[in-house]
């Protein structure tokens, strides 16, 4: 299909007004230097390895894949598997130079291009080609930058040894299991102990697991691709630190696995000291442990308990100078911090994360009175009052090293990125295209619950004229939609400027309003996302009159693409049409540490499972909908869809499906906008 809109060619083309911008920043332990990823315009998709000199202002390309891999397509079949899927589990899509580890100085950089491992010396920009046992995932330099740890095949290597540090046992070494990369915030599987004379590494054993089948209809020739995947209800792989001397010495670490099966985190805090984070089954309790790497011993320091679930706070639980345990301190209105047990003086904040050390105090990132927002502030562990860094309404990030704070504003005047260093301000270029419109959405809290929504009209809009609603959602654990940055509004404005009043809504379930709010879903995904989500258009439509609930359409993907059949399933009094894009209509048939985290064991709530499997529904459907799905989808199984239109063939009920050979849950450039023009024209087909 060709994009003839002006707006989605240009999405497509700008890889959604994403390239040129720079990300992945890294600042050197002192502050003095910032490396970063950048590619050279608004529509080169090729990040390149940048250096900026904060004392001298002097920024410079250190590594180009261009001149160091000419031939290479950046096609993803051209990258081993392991990377694919870790790309899939953190939405990497960038071309070129996607991920790089350096170290403390920045010194030296290493990187990956296409399974071919690279050092870099930043100071020349003499980059070198190192040879490796197989294709190259995950390279992290050693802290003197002078040996490389990387993985190939199964294995763990060392850089310039060309024999594996790992054993052959029929294990996975130095990478992250599913369920962690995807669902725990742990992407990676091997680090350095400080003095480079060892690797803490995780050993994973996914013999236990089920596999889980990809064939490509498009490609009948080639063989099905398949890997383990931790199913709700069934077992999990089974995860061990071990430490690896480089002198080849071996020390496993001990602690209660089969309690505390998911391990979330690990650093180490000194030669003579790892911390890793641990959680049980169900993520209701987590646990802080200090290991002795000479023993393997594991001793609790500190234990987070919730009835509900632990939801993770980013940076905690963490050590502090002095031995002090900063830790989660949660109430029902809002999340705080605690340092020994102490509750830290967070009043009026919402804290989202622990970023750093900053002037001795907390640097964090916190809602701050409306959820739309994002501040960052200065938290004093002695217990001093709050400092706020950020200024003006949007979302507001932050990283820190030495005195040096790089501040990221994106609000309503677009995306700035200022470093803060010896008391100068030094702006960093963004190369990235101007968003094509300026949006201002309507922003309210309704109903009783105060729930966060937004509703945006076409630009042309006149008082009185009455407009088909598009309710575009997500609604799922994990995911605020109804926030102050500019560059997600860019497609709700287009879909509004092609005749609908666009309404987005955070119902219970979602981030960032109030821990309660939060677990209002405990042991129920759709109800709740159902009745929030129906209460708020209402309210909605009772100060916005020229909403017409007679037209009222549904699109989502992901859990937003399983409210969106939910909706026309169970409620066709008020959605009258949906686009259901990569849904799990089965949690049954999805993850592990997501699914039990909410609903428990299949085993324990059959009721609440079988409440919120859709399949059963299909008799009742009533209204037009279009699922959509990735058939190399490997987070949310394409099976989900072809039950569900299954059932509903079985059911005789009318329904389109558009499949997509070779895309998985993270749909390119190109081929999302593609699917937006394939959304309206069904829209304005079946909604009149």
């Amino acid at each position: 299909m060709t994009i003839t809109d002006p707006f989605l060619s240009l999405s497509a083309r700008t890889g959604r007004f994403t390239y040129g911008a720079p990300r992945a920043f890294v600042l050197a332990g002192d502050g003095s230097r910032l490396l970063l990823l950048r590619s050279t315009g608004s529509e080169d998709p090729v990040d390149r390895l940048r250096l900026l000199d904060l004392a001298t202002r002097q920024e410079r390309l250190v590594a180009d894949p261009a001149a160091l891999a000419p031939e290479r397509t950046g096609d993803r079949d051209d990258l081993p598997a392991v990377e694919r899927r870790l790309r899939e589990r953190i939405r990497l899509t960038a071309a070129g130079i996607g991920s790089f580890a350096a170290t403390a100085d920045c010194a030296t950089a290493v990187f990956a291009l296409d399974g071919r491992l690279f050092r870099t010396d930043t100071a020349t920009g003499a980059t070198t080609e190192l040879p490796t046992a197989g294709a190259a995932f995950d390279p992290r330099p050693a802290p003197d930058g002078r040996r490389v740890a990387y993985v190939a095949g199964d294995a763990l290597y060392v850089h310039p040894d060309p024999r594996p540090l790992s054993p052959a046992d029929g294990a996975r070494w130095g990478v992250a299991e599913f369920a962690a990369a995807e669902e725990l915030g742990r992407s990676r599987g091997h680090w350095w102990r400080p003095d480079g004379g060892a690797l803490l590494a995780a050993r994973v054993d996914e013999s236990a697991l089920p596999r889980r089948y990809f064939a490509d209809p498009a490609r009948p020739a080639e063989r099905s691709e398949d890997f383990a995947y931790p199913q709700a209800g069934g077992p999990n792989a089974e995860v061990r630190l071990w430490i690896l001397g480089l002198d080849g010495t071996r020390v496993q670490l001990h602690w209660d696995t089969e309690a505390f099966p998911y391990l979330c985190a690990a650093e180490w805090a000194s030669d003579e000291e790892i911390l890793l984070t641990v959680a049980d089954r169900l993520q209701q309790n987590v646990l802080l442990l200090g290991a002795d790497p000479a023993t393997g011993v594991c001793t609790e320091l500190s234990r987070t308990t919730d009835e509900f679930w632990v939801d993770d706070l980013p940076g905690t639980p963490a050590r502090l100078d002095g031995g002090r345990l900063l830790t989660v301190l949660d109430t029902p209105e809002a999340r705080g911090l605690a340092v020994d047990g102490k509750p830290l003086d967070t009043t009026g904040l919402q804290i989202r994360r622990v970023v750093g050390r900053l002037r001795g105090r907390l640097l964090c990132e916190t809602g701050e009175g409306d959820p739309a927002d994002q501040h960052v502030h200065l938290i004093d562990p002695d217990g001093g009052a709050p400092e706020r860094l950020s200024t003006g309404p949007g979302v507001h990030s932050a990283l820190a090293a030495g005195e040096t704070l790089l501040l990221t504003s994106a609000g309503p005047d677009g995306v700035r990125r200022r470093v803060l260093f010896q008391g100068e301000e030094i702006e960093l270029a963004d190369h990235a295209a101007a968003l094509p419109y300026k949006v201002t959405p309507q922003l309210a809290r309704v109903t009783e619950l105060a729930l966060p929504t937004a509703v945006v009209y076409p630009r042309e809009h006149r008082v009185g004229e009455r407009l088909p609603v598009l309710l575009d959602v997500y609604g799922g654990p994990g995911f605020q939609a109804v926030a102050n940055e500019p560059r997600r509004w860019q497609l709700r404005q287009w879909w509004a400027d092609q005749g609908f009043a666009v309404v987005t809504t955070d119902n219970r379930g979602t981030p960032f309003v109030s821990p309660d709010f939060t677990r209002a879903i405990f042991r129920r995904f759709s109800q709740v996302a159902l009745d929030d989500q129906v209460a708020a258009l209402h309210a909605l439509a009772a100060t916005h009159p020229d909403l017409d609930l007679t037209r009222v359409a549904v699109r989502g993907w992901s859990y937003g693409g399983y409210f969106a059949a939910l909706a026309v399933l169970r409620r066709p009094d008020v959605f009258h049409a949906a686009c259901a894009g990569a849904a799990p209509t089965d949690f049954r048939q999805y993850d592990t540490a997501y699914t039990e985290r909410y609903l428990g064991l299949p085993q324990d709530n059959p009721e609440g499972y079988a409440a919120d499997c859709l399949v059963d529904d299909a008799p009742g459907l009533s209204r037009p909908l279009l699922l959509i799905h990735g058939l190399a989808d490997d987070n949310v199984h394409p099976s989900h869809t072809l039950l569900l239109s299954q059932a509903l063939t079985r059911a005789g009920r009318a329904h389109r499906v558009l499949p997509l050979p070779g895309i998985t849950h993270m749909t390119p450039n190109g081929v999302n906008e593609q699917l937006t023009a394939a959304e309206l024209a069904f829209l304005r087909e079946t909604l009149g």
